[in-house]
Formats: structure tokens, C-alpha cells, sequence
């Protein structure tokens, strides 16, 4: 019986310390905004965690701006994707129930490994695919076939006229038939044909008279 109301007391004293000390610990508004150290731009969505307080943790919003309750020197957290973590302290002597501190990052470059991307999956595919490839001709054999008289007739069957070409056919038509109009005779006497017609006629004339004495 001795025993436990011994033991009683102690728990009752050391519960009584306990409450007496965390009583006496200040309790402050802590608030702040957090920017980039180098364009002042504000960082959104940044994770603080409250390390002396069991790891709590609390987010940022888009503004950068986060506020909770913390206890002066309290260690906190600063942690955000493409910067660097940064570790700060609450002052410990604060007169006011309220902190505000402008929190900095700074940006971190991250050099990732070169990734080549193969299509083939396994070596006896890229030996297939390799076997069975193509070898491309070289320049000399690509201007040979690209002037050959096959690839020649196949482009003036394909390809259109150019304005050049168009003009010279038309230059051309246009001196075939001014030529063709200063071939035309208009007096039928200069037409050998004519000629020959008004001949048959005088013969046929002369045929007719001779038949009539």
C-alpha cells in the first residue's frame, strides 16, 4: 500500500510538471510568404513542416502565403519541387503573439542522365530489322537514275507547265498563224488552183462551141 501511494504521487507530481511546462511555452501566430531568391516571384504549394512539433506539416497556397501556430524556435521546413529544401528557425525571444517571416528559395538546376530510346526491344529484333534494311544509294547513283530517260518522261507526264514554258507555246502558236495568214491568197488569180479551174472551164467552153458549128 506504501508502495502505491508512492508511486501515485510521483505520477501526480511529474503530470503536474509536465503541464506547468508546456503551460509556460509561448504560442505565436507564425505567417509568411515565400518567394524566389532570385526574381522575388512568388513559389505556390510549398510544403512546411514543423520539425520541433512531431513533423507537422502545412502547405503553402498559389500566393505563396501559409500561417499556423508554432512556439518561438521552433525548427521549420521548407521543401518545393525544382528547389532547394531550406531550413530555418522561429526566433525564440518574440515579444508579439504573432511572427512574419519572407521565406527565399532557391531554384535548383537538376542535370538528368541522357536517355536513348531504342525501338527494338531485344537484340534479334535490331539484327532482323538491320538484315532487312535497305542500303540508300549514294549521290552519284541518285543523279544517274534522277536523269535517266525514264524519269525524265515520267516528270514531263506529271509535272505542270511552268509560266516559261506556257509563254514559248504560246509565242510559238501565235507566230504559226500569222504565217498561216499571210499564206491566204485574196485574188484568185494568184491561186494556182484558181488556175487551173478557169483552164478546164476555157476548155470546156471551147469544147461546147465547136460542137454547136
Amino acid at each position: 500500500m506504501k508502495y502505491s501511494l508512492t508511486l501515485l504521487l510521483l505520477l501526480f507530481i511529474s503530470s503536474a510538471f509536465a503541464q506547468q511546462t508546456t503551460g509556460s511555452k509561448k504560442l505565436i501566430q507564425f505567417t509568411g510568404i515565400i518567394t524566389d531568391v532570385d526574381s522575388n516571384t512568388v513559389v505556390p504549394y510549398v510544403t512546411v513542416t514543423n520539425l520541433t512539433n512531431k513533423g507537422q506539416r502545412y502547405a503553402a497556397n498559389y500566393k505563396g502565403y501559409f500561417s499556423f501556430i508554432a512556439h518561438p524556435g521552433d525548427t521549420i521546413l521548407y521543401t518545393a519541387v525544382g528547389y532547394r529544401d531550406l531550413l530555418l528557425s522561429i526566433p525564440t525571444q518574440i515579444d508579439d503573439s504573432k511572427y512574419t517571416a519572407m521565406v527565399k528559395l532557391k531554384a535548383e538546376i537538376m542535370n538528368l542522365p541522357t536517355v536513348r530510346v531504342y525501338p527494338w526491344a531485344t537484340v534479334e529484333e535490331f539484327t532482323r530489322d538491320f538484315m532487312a534494311m535497305k542500303i540508300a544509294d549514294d549521290d552519284f547513283s541518285i543523279a544517274i537514275r534522277n536523269v535517266s530517260q525514264e524519269s525524265i518522261s515520267g516528270l514531263m507526264q506529271t509535272l505542270p507547265r511552268d509560266a516559261g514554258e506556257i509563254s514559248g507555246i504560246n509565242f510559238k502558236l501565235n507566230h504559226d498563224r500569222a504565217l498561216n495568214k499571210n499564206m491566204v491568197q485574196t485574188n484568185p488569180l494568184l491561186n494556182p488552183f484558181a488556175w487551173g479551174k478557169l483552164m478546164q472551164s476555157i476548155f470546156k467552153g471551147d469544147k461546147s462551141r465547136s460542137e454547136g458549128n
